[in-house]
């Protein structure tokens, strides 16, 4: 994908790509002044952190996004690191993963400079925190991750979607999710997975 030289700022957060597939979805919205993408941003923010409602911004019923905190229990408020985001994609789930795939929620960072604001946040396959089962509960192996990133400069806001290095998991230690993460792991290399984070991006900038 080639990159512009005009949303540059935020993109050392995002981590090199070394192995397997990449995905990049981004979206952008230029507001009439900076007053107004000042204000806006403040709503865009707020929707990122706001995961319970993913599927409901997002406005296609592909995936469904719920937070947990750090022991798997649902909660209800603004994601902070450390915390789950347990997820149903479409189809059968995994006995790895109480029927469910999950990431813990590595990094957020928040910081404005030259004139730039961006908030960051990137997150990486995880073990289920239900269960005392070590192995990755996700298609993908811990050496995936997906960042998700919001930014203003000056009166654009960009919202995009970075996965890096996803290869599918097939060492969960159960037959019949090694065979199920190989095949969502090809769907999602052969792209299934772009329409999700497009929608996802797409409608956190979505002024209606």
């Amino acid at each position: 994908m080639k990159k512009s030289t005009e949303n540059k700022p935020g993109e050392e957060y995002v981590p090199p790509q070394q192995i397997g597939t990449e995905m990049n979805a981004v979206e952008k919205i230029e507001l009439p002044s900076e007053a107004e993408a000042i204000h806006f941003f403040r709503t865009v923010k707020m929707r990122l952190l706001d995961v319970n409602r993913w599927a409901e911004v997002a406005g296609v019923p592909l995936s469904t996004f719920r937070l947990t905190d750090c022991h798997g229990n649902e909660v209800h408020r603004s994601v902070v690191e450390g915390d789950y985001l347990k997820i149903d994609i479409p189809g059968p789930g995994t006995k790895t993963g109480s029927g469910y795939d999950w990431v813990v929620v590595e990094q957020i960072r928040e910081e404005i400079r030259d004139g730039a604001e961006i908030l960051t946040m990137t997150v990486r396959p995880a073990a289920n925190p239900l269960n005392e089962d070590a192995h990755i509960a996700h298609f993908l192996t811990d050496q995936a991750t997906s960042t998700f990133q919001v930014k203003r400069i000056e009166n654009t806001i960009y919202a995009e979607e970075h996965g890096r290095n996803e290869t599918p998991n097939t060492d969960t230690g159960h037959v019949l999710d090694n065979v199920r993460n190989a095949f969502v792991g090809w769907t999602a290399k052969i792209g299934f997975s772009y329409p999700q984070w497009k929608s996802l991006v797409n409608g956190l900038i979505n002024e209606e």
